[in-house]
């Protein structure tokens, strides 16, 4: 047991966050999930099973979702509590506990006091908010502490620094793969976990958001249901209908032709392991499958890189130094054309496209990839200082986007406004070398006016 136990706190993945050996006298191990919110291809719940097994102790996961995580609204949390079922569902059909509270009976330490565990597991998220919280835990539990980076393929943690650059990073992981690109164990729990007497679990279809004091002015939205079995569905959809011809048709927002797979990711109900496993096996031409994991498992794991090692992701500072420069010297440049925040939100610019863009995003919770770009690189262009440029397109993103409050996202706007995995481009006013996209170069790479119709309905071309 002793040596499977610290051949498991040695797993790359894992985090030891508190120390010590496991007590003897403990009930069972206890899984905190918060980011990896699904019970398959789950790298933290397969550590605390596996550890479970080992001490000869059931496995219980504690699922206790609060009200207060920063710029969440109605929107997330409607996603969010629409996987519980799936969440539960496919816990316990590996043998493992799910105890489902909600702010403010939600506090780990108080759990722990009431099963009294030998051990805590919990996932990794290298946002700063959860990050904190994971380290005051690790200061207040009893027991040991481990965490599991189950949010990437390699995990972060083995690339030691911010890597700058898609193809600097590209190699290093690439080198990684045979050892943790592979199936996960998903191994079931020997010792089944028996709810003891007394103890408060709420309803799996309960609805913890209720009588919550939260921003409410974001609407749930139709195109989205959150769950485990709904992404596995749309990965089903991708792979026999979508991934065939993804290498030239990924860039063109007109066509339904993404996965739409983010949100999913975003908050844990499918894991990349899934997904990449079953590109690589998919009957398609290697050329689409290898365009896509370039996205997944390249341009997905840079984002998480740079939110695990730059505390300025989420903000105009991470931007590389000749961007800095560029736009400082051009800050003064006149704009035409200058928008409050509150135009940009409701799409009352002169520009239909951004105008449409910016509409899927509030009317579906997402925004394809490609617009984006453009969406972000027109803010920097119509408000007057780069630095409140990029704040408004963090608040709106975070705002309205299923995936937002994500590393994708911060990369996104990171690499289309301060120049973050991009280089110097020709000089221009307001832009400086930042790589300019406009509208009339956008619409040559896809059919910008049947997006737009699409987005905002017909009558604006005719």
């Amino acid at each position: 047991m002793g040596n499977i136990m610290q051949e498991l706190a040695q797993n790359p993945r894992v985090t030891v966050r508190r120390p010590g050996p496991p007590d003897p006298d403990g009930t069972c191990v206890v899984y905190w999930m918060q980011r990896a919110q699904r019970g398959f291809d789950n790298p933290a719940l397969d550590v605390a099973v596996e550890a479970a097994n080992a001490l000869g102790k059931p496995v219980v996961v504690f699922f206790a979702p609060v009200p207060y995580y920063p710029h969440a609204n109605l929107r997330h949390y409607r996603f969010l509590v629409e996987g519980i079922p799936d969440l539960a569902q496919d816990v316990r059909a590996r043998g493992v506990g799910f105890v489902l509270r909600r702010h403010p009976e939600h506090s780990l330490l108080t759990f722990c006091d009431e099963v009294r565990p030998c051990l805590v597991v919990g996932d990794e998220n290298p946002m700063r908010e959860p990050r904190s919280w994971r380290e005051k835990a690790a200061e207040r539990l009893k027991v040991p502490l481990w965490t599991v980076d189950a949010d990437v393929i390699v995990p972060s943690k083995l690339l030691e620094k911010e890597q700058y650059a898609a193809h600097i990073i590209r190699p290093r992981l690439q080198a990684r793969w045979p050892e943790f690109l592979k199936p996960l164990s998903n191994a079931k729990a020997k010792f089944p976990w028996k709810k003891p007497a007394g103890l408060e679990s709420l309803d799996d279809d309960f609805d913890v958001t209720d009588g919550w004091k939260l921003d409410r002015s974001v609407s749930p939205v139709k195109e989205f249901r959150g769950g485990s079995k709904e992404a596995r569905r749309l990965l089903d959809e991708f792979l026999k209908t979508k991934l065939k011809g993804y290498g030239v048709l990924r860039n063109k927002p007109e066509t339904d032709s993404t996965t739409r797979l983010s949100p999913y990711l975003h908050f844990g109900q499918i894991g990349p392991h899934t997904i990449a496993l079953a590109v690589q096996k998919a009957d398609a031409p290697k050329a689409d499958k290898e365009a896509f994991l370039n996205q997944l498992l390249i341009w997905r794991e840079l984002a998480v890189n740079l939110v695990h090692f730059n505390s300025n992701y989420d903000n105009f500072e991470c931007g590389e130094p000749w961007a800095h420069r560029t736009l400082a010297a051009h800050a003064k440049d006149p704009r035409p054309i200058v928008y409050t925040e509150k135009q940009l939100e409701n799409a009352e610019t002169h520009d239909p496209l951004w105008n449409a863009s910016q509409m899927q995003m509030v009317n579906t919770g997402w925004m394809h990839n490609y617009v984006r770009m453009y969406w972000a690189k027109k803010i920097l262009e119509w408000v007057k200082s780069p630095a409140e440029a990029y704040q408004i397109a963090v608040r709106l993103n975070d705002k309205y986007e299923l995936d937002g409050r994500d590393p994708n996202g911060y990369t996104g706007i990171a690499w289309a406004m301060v120049g973050k995995y991009d280089r110097p481009w020709f000089e221009r006013e307001i832009f400086g070398q930042i790589r300019y996209m406009s509208g009339a170069s956008t619409g040559k790479k896809f059919d910008s006016k049947k997006y737009i119709r699409q987005q905002l309905g017909a009558g604006l071309f005719e």
